[in-house]
């Protein structure tokens, strides 16, 4: 028996969260339904997870599906379904064609519990590192409206937006953080091996008693440190960033983490697009699906990707749930702009909520490119200036003692 760990919407409206212990995914689901529960979270807890087998490649991601594999699928998908083939064939032509070994894997498994009898909705629910619970709430509300091939369309854009998104920022960190990894190997490579060298010809010249310039003498001392204590430094150092990565993947650290990032000057502000921009689009897609508002918020809230703006939905649909309207909720929270808690309101007297949003979701989007074109283009600058500071540095150190003993020379 494996323990579950859930979030579930009841018959009357109000979200609940426990645990219960189920042989498989599956009975798990049937045991929520059972009990007049809607699920719309549904992971097994980690206690669990240690149990299952473990893989190099699954370390690696080597067994993740790709986010390009999955749009194709569900826009393959979407086309079948419109024009009228089964679901069921749909999805074993899409097993048999395609090229991703990972999502092979997953649609054999979606298949055979279609064939079954389950929904398509409790089908993916089995796989959560594939198909996040956005995805599975869409589709369950598709299949309940009998609108699953619209809905997959909505999925297929929301997933190619989201995934535009995550390349360009990724794109934008990869130049810094390769001239930062150049920069602290330089540092290394100076300090272990030139500077020693230099550091001895400067002393063959001057002799025993020369007086070194202090700067001189501070870069020779880092120099000797790193060369006799490089065996503690460096695990130290590695073992430091894996402490650290791990604490931030803890609810404690987390939330601290993404609370430093939104006071950081310059990046607070693409956080906060990037997070509005999720928001939107997420709670659009949801509400164009026919999905509850209680639960498009509770559901939305773990789409955005940061902990701080996650706690701020839940407590909205707090709120929402004593009869509040969310345009009045956002509008008093400063994480959200102005035109948020406007245009919500506008598509709260027209009902027109799914489709307001969609705009602000392209709106900011496109403030998420302009920022971080701006801000790849001030790092570039400022990357070189460090460089430059750190050679011109060593360079001082070394060329001032070198000039001072040219003149005692003469």
């Amino acid at each position: 028996m494996s323990q579950f760990l859930y979030v579930a919407s009841t018959a009357d409206g109000k979200t609940s969260t426990g645990s219960l212990e189920s042989s498989d995914r599956a009975a798990a689901l049937v045991a929520l339904t059972k009990q007049g529960m809607k699920p719309i979270s549904l992971k097994e807890s980690s206690s669990g997870a240690m149990k299952n087998s473990f893989s190099f490649l699954d370390f690696l991601g080597g067994n993740r599906v790709k986010s390009d594999d999955l749009v194709m699928f569900t826009r393959q998908l979407s086309a079948m379904v419109s024009a009228g083939v089964p679901l069921l064939r749909a999805l074993s032509s899409l097993h048999d064609h395609t090229q991703s070994k990972a999502l092979k894997k997953v649609t054999a498994g979606i298949v055979k519990d279609v064939e079954s009898g389950a929904t398509l909705a409790d089908s993916l629910a089995k796989y959560p590192n594939t198909f996040n619970d956005v995805y599975v709430n869409m589709v369950r509300a598709g299949e309940a409206a009998g609108i699953l091939d619209d809905i997959l369309k909505r999925l297929a854009m929301q997933q190619e937006k989201n995934a535009s998104m995550r390349k360009k920022i990724k794109s934008a960190m990869t130049y810094p953080m390769v001239l930062v990894f150049i920069t602290i190997v330089a540092f290394f490579g100076l300090m272990i091996f030139v500077i020693p060298q230099i550091g001895k010809i400067i002393k063959d010249l001057g002799g025993p008693d020369a007086e070194l310039p202090m700067l001189t003498k501070i870069m020779l001392g880092i120099s000797d440190f790193l060369i006799h204590f490089w065996f503690i430094i460096i695990p130290l150092i590695v073992g430091g960033i894996i402490l650290l990565l791990r604490f931030i993947k803890t609810p404690k650290g987390k939330r601290l983490f993404h609370r430093l990032i939104l006071k950081i000057p310059a990046i607070n502000s693409i956080i906060q697009k990037v997070a509005v921009a999720r928001f939107a689009r997420t709670f659009s897609a949801l509400m164009g699906a026919g999905v509850a508002v209680l639960e498009a918020l509770n559901v939305t809230a773990r789409a955005v990707g940061n902990v701080v703006y996650e706690e701020a939905l839940v407590a909205a649909s707090e709120e929402v749930k004593n009869g509040k309207n969310l345009s009045s909720i956002i509008e008093k929270n400063p994480m959200f702009p102005p035109i948020v808690a406007q245009m919500l309101a506008v598509g709260e007297e027209t009902g027109q909520t799914d489709t307001v949003l969609v705009k602000v979701a392209d709106f900011y989007e496109e403030e998420v490119d302009t920022a971080i074109d701006g801000i790849s283009s001030i790092i570039e600058p400022v990357m070189i200036l460090g460089m430059g500071a750190m050679v011109g540095l060593i360079a001082a150190s070394v060329m001032g003692p070198i000039a001072g003993l040219s003149q005692q020379i003469h």
